[in-house]
């Protein structure tokens, strides 16, 4: 039987999403469920992944169903750091995984800066020393979960980011792997030698017994089903490769739950100098180069917490009607640092805050800072990665849910003083994995056309210069508190 389709696996951090395409990279399937977001102490984020792998198994079977036979290959991305150890005898977690937002190890962090080893990290994984990343998750799973070290030195157990705690399950624990993409976030993989740092996992006591085997992103990870599993990417790169962006200079950012700025540096490494990092992308045959990287920790999540924990709005889509029914937010000045400030400040012990409230401020005041809010975060990232990269970027490209936010869009365009570019498809990120995963088995698929014939929506600065340098001053005061 003929192999028409590629299906692909978004593991986020609030949902699960499968998709199956066909050779024109065309939707015939999706599926999408949410699974339970945890927060047993502040600061601390926790998923059960458990519930990740049946959510992730009742979706796919459910794509896959009758269609088993005409699947060419599996792609998987996934929420990048966050950390699963489990038992490889039981096939069960130790533990919660520890979410990428989590900021429970900021104390280990602040140990090892006061130890020296700041600089070591850095050279060697081209990331921050920040409880971010996954190393130190690792370390207090070991640290904290009754009877962990004893199963260590017995070598029964696993760690893994989400993408191999799925690869694992879904082939009957056959397979312990991960990719490139996923072990340059860990702050264990030296990613100018491509291989686990034998100092690393010395410094922050995590055993070589329980790391994944690192593959290329597209690459025989196993086979689910008789179907081969070949595509393996993080989230944020999987979008960059979905956006096209497979060569030297080539940028996008994603508005998700956090914010993401990536730029493909090439074949040679280079060390940012302005609160950026340095990761692994694949190139356009899944073999890893160098991209600079400003991460933000709350994007689209900020208009969660506006609906879940506020309670003044009732649907997240709703914010940007709203902020646009007011002319300014009245002086408000929303500084998400709920948990701690990612690039390029690197503050993990920064909180939010709302300044500039006075008696005649309204919620949908609260609601417009709150969208400047994500515009701000990432002007700070572009300025960052411009200094960085030598190159000043002529046009912004988007992808993600509040992407679709025009809003947002147009607030972005006018703080950045830069075109914004919104392509027609936003799934880059899952499209992304599923043209890893056609790579490896040599399914011929039509990739995306360049954004200027793909439906494009275009977003022009309009605000004057005035206008915007009140905007700028304000957050910069704003910010500036927290550092």
């Amino acid at each position: 039987m003929k192999k028409n389709y590629i299906v692909a696996i978004d593991a986020g951090t609030t949902s699960v999403r499968v998709l199956m395409y066909d050779a024109q990279m065309r939707v015939v399937r999706k599926q999408q469920q949410e699974f339970t977001q945890y927060y047993p102490k502040p600061g601390w984020v926790e998923h059960d992944a458990d519930e990740i792998w049946r959510v992730t198994q009742r979706l796919l079977n459910t794509v896959l169903k009758g269609k088993e036979k005409t699947v060419a290959a599996i792609g998987i991305t996934n929420q990048r750091e966050t950390t699963v150890v489990w038992d490889a005898l039981t096939g069960k977690p130790i533990h919660n995984a520890i979410v990428w937002q989590d900021r429970r190890t900021t104390d280990a962090c602040v140990s090892l800066q006061k130890r020296g080893y700041e600089k070591l990290i850095q050279s060697s994984t081209g990331l921050v020393l920040d409880p971010y990343f996954s190393g130190t998750k690792v370390a207090w799973l070991l640290d904290h979960v009754r009877g962990a070290r004893k199963k260590t030195a017995a070598g029964t157990l696993r760690f893994g980011t989400i993408d191999s705690w799925l690869i694992w399950k879904l082939t009957k624990g056959k397979v312990h792997a991960t990719d490139f993409t996923n072990a340059s976030r860990t702050m264990l993989y030296n990613i100018k030698m491509k291989k686990w740092d034998a100092q690393l996992l010395k410094i922050l006591k995590v055993p070589a017994s329980v790391l994944p085997e690192v593959r290329n992103s597209s690459d025989d990870y196993g086979m689910y089903r008789g179907i081969p599993i070949t595509g393996v990417v993080g989230d944020q790169q999987a979008a960059l490769f979905g956006q096209g962006g497979v060569k030297k200079g080539d940028a996008k950012n994603t508005y998700g739950t956090g914010l993401f700025l990536l730029m493909n540096i090439g074949k040679k490494f280079a060390r940012s100098k302005n609160g950026l990092l340095t990761t692994l992308t694949p190139d356009a045959h899944g073999k890893p180069m160098y991209a600079l990287e400003g991460s933000v920790f709350m994007g689209g999540a900020i208009m969660q917490w506006l609906r879940d924990e506020l309670g003044i709005l009732k649907h997240a889509a709703d914010a940007g009607k709203i902020a646009s029914s007011v002319q300014d937010t009245h002086g408000v000045v929303l500084v998400p640092a709920f948990a701690g400030l990612g690039a390029p400040y690197w503050k993990p012990e920064a909180r939010g805050v709302i300044t500039g409230l006075t008696r005649g401020v309204n919620r949908k005041h609260i609601i417009r800072a709150a969208e400047e809010a994500i515009a701000y975060q990432v002007m700070d990232l572009v300025y960052a990665m411009e200094k960085d990269s030598g190159t000043k970027l002529k046009e912004l490209f988007v992808d993600g849910g509040a992407a679709q936010d025009n809003f947002i869009m147009q607030f972005q365009a006018d703080m950045l003083q830069r075109t914004v570019i919104r392509p027609k498809d936003l799934e880059t990120t899952v499209r992304g994995a599923a043209m890893l995963a056609a790579t490896y088995v040599g399914f011929r698929i039509q990739r995306q056309k360049a954004p200027a014939q793909n439906g494009q929506v275009i977003f022009k600065p309009k605000m004057k210069p005035l206008d915007r340098k009140l905007h700028v001053d304000q957050w910069s005061i704003s910010i500036s508190d927290l550092l």
